[in-house]
């Protein structure tokens, strides 16, 4: 996140803080848009980049705590998948539903 994920914030912390960051083309905060579940929290993300007074780096900080747990959980579900499990899941099964009129 951190090194690749593009920022809507300006050149310079000095020019952020005076012109704010736009939302709308960040893709920390458009992430955030997907997983941070609280909307409000969100909106005060949105007004505080805007304005300048969020900048770039601490948006991303905020992104990489909110993804982290569910990257967790994900791996740690994952482990817990076998070969069984995923012969299980890809076996082709009949439909349970005809197409008679």
């Amino acid at each position: 996140v951190n090194k690749h994920a593009f920022s809507g914030g300006q050149a310079t912390i000095e020019e952020h803080r005076e012109k704010g960051g736009n939302c709308e083309v960040d893709i920390s905060y458009q992430y955030l848009r997907f997983f941070l579940e609280d909307d409000a929290k969100l909106e005060q993300v949105h007004k505080d980049y805007s304005s300048g007074a969020l900048l770039t780096g601490e948006l991303k900080k905020m992104l990489i705590e909110v993804l982290q747990p569910i990257v967790t959980t994900h791996q740690q579900n994952r482990l817990q998948v076998t070969d069984e499990i995923v012969q299980q899941f890809m076996t082709p099964r009949k439909l349970k539903f005809s197409y008679d009129s």
